[in-house]
């Protein structure tokens, strides 16, 4: 939990950007941060929302770090060329966006990596927020061997026939069937992707496939309230929404 180190433990984590071996044996860039010490730890997956493979994932990923975790956020947009996180998150939108494939192959890549690095305890989450909280739902129901996951406000959970793309050929809902890791869900009530109707259909398809999950929903906070760059930032809500993501990680992953 937040604050809960004892203050001569001498946490120290390393972090920054290397390359795995991705989906397709592709090599793709990623930013891994970890704790030095033996371990064993578990690790995380940390799937990046469409605003890109951008800085505040790596502070996402060193605070998961800082908490005991061998993060891998992979760079799924990768294979779209460089530059500025919103000059690619902008090519990829107009290119219809990642597909699903794409994604889980390097999902299910990173979860590999993961349980072959030293120190691991061979337990692994999944978590996103925005576009990578619809995608933890896709990849959690597609990869077998997480053993949590977090979907943070995806929106596109729930989707008509006309939003359904090549991109996107399934609604991550119509896969609920195959979740098998336990699912926490955090979403903002005034959010309007995924709007509340959307997130009460989300927890009635879970509940009706037996699922093992736990929704959180927040008055006062609209889409992105964890993000502490914009204007969407909800501290009290945030923060309570941190401890619940290190919870859930300390209840399945340790």
């Amino acid at each position: 939990m937040w604050n809960s180190y004892q203050t001569d433990a001498g946490t120290t984590i390393t972090a920054g950007i290397t390359t795995y071996t991705g989906g397709g044996g592709d090599q793709i860039h990623t930013y891994v941060a970890r704790p030095t010490g033996t371990g064993p730890y578990p690790g995380v997956v940390l799937i990046h929302h469409l605003p890109g493979w951008d800085e505040i994932y790596q502070e996402f990923a060193r605070r998961l770090a800082n908490h005991g975790y061998i993060v891998n956020a992979p760079d799924l947009y990768c294979r779209f060329g460089h530059g500025t996180p919103d000059d690619v998150a902008a090519k990829v939108r107009g290119e219809g966006g990642v597909s699903d494939d794409s994604v889980v192959a390097d999902c299910e890549a990173a979860l590999s990596w993961i349980k072959a690095q030293p120190g691991s305890n061979g337990k692994v989450g999944v978590m996103g927020t925005c576009s990578g909280g619809r995608h933890t739902m896709v990849v959690a129901s597609r990869v077998k061997g997480f053993d949590a996951a977090i979907d943070l406000w995806g929106g596109g959970v729930v989707m008509t026939p006309e939003q359904l793309t090549p991109q996107r050929p399934v609604a991550p809902i119509d896969l609920t069937k195959d979740l098998e890791a336990p699912l926490l869900g955090i979403f903002g009530n005034d959010d309007q992707n995924p709007p509340p109707d959307q997130v009460n259909q989300h927890e009635a398809a879970l509940k009706a496939a037996g699922k093992v999950y736990e929704f959180h929903r927040y008055d006062g906070a609209g889409h992105g309230f964890f993000y502490h760059d914009r204007g969407a930032y909800r501290q009290q809500q945030a923060m309570d929404g941190w401890e619940k993501v290190y919870a859930w990680f300390e209840k399945y992953l340790s």
